[in-house]
């Protein structure tokens, strides 16, 4: 199982999400640190599940104690967005996530995350981008 994690550096330390990744045994987390959980943007969440993973998760400010005031209202729009855009070509619901993190609540955001990875590998397998088609499937040019 491969997640990626988009979190803000304003809000939560990597030395916590490293040891996070330590305790999902085999599966695999990718974090990638912003200086706001709003700036993520609709393209970055796509690219991450065409590269291969199998859900992505936004790990946000509390919606009220954001110090960049809309970060995480914009973080919620933006995963919504890649929600619907999923249920729209047939990958289904389910393989985004937003967890808002109050200060000092990592361990909190560390069992948020674990569910989700358990709530994705129940989800049926998406077909992973890089499948070459052939058939009467294949795209025309």
């Amino acid at each position: 199982m491969r997640t990626c994690l988009f979190y803000c550096s304003n809000n939560l330390e990597a030395s916590r999400l490293s040891e996070l990744g330590g305790e999902l045994g085999g599966d695999t987390l990718k974090s990638i640190g912003l200086p706001c959980s709003g700036k993520v943007d609709v393209p970055y969440l796509i690219k991450a599940l065409e590269t291969g993973a199998d859900g992505v998760v936004i790990v946000a400010c509390k919606t009220q104690e954001c110090r960049h005031f809309e970060g995480s209202l914009r973080a919620h729009k933006r995963a919504k967005a890649v929600e619907s855009l999923l249920a729209e070509i047939g990958l289904g619901a389910g393989r985004m996530a937003v967890i808002e993190c109050a200060p000092g609540g990592a361990a909190q955001v560390c069992d948020e995350i674990k569910q989700f990875i358990q709530q994705v590998r129940s989800l049926p397998p998406g077909r992973t981008p890089n499948t070459t088609i052939t058939g009467p499937e294949r795209a025309v040019e």
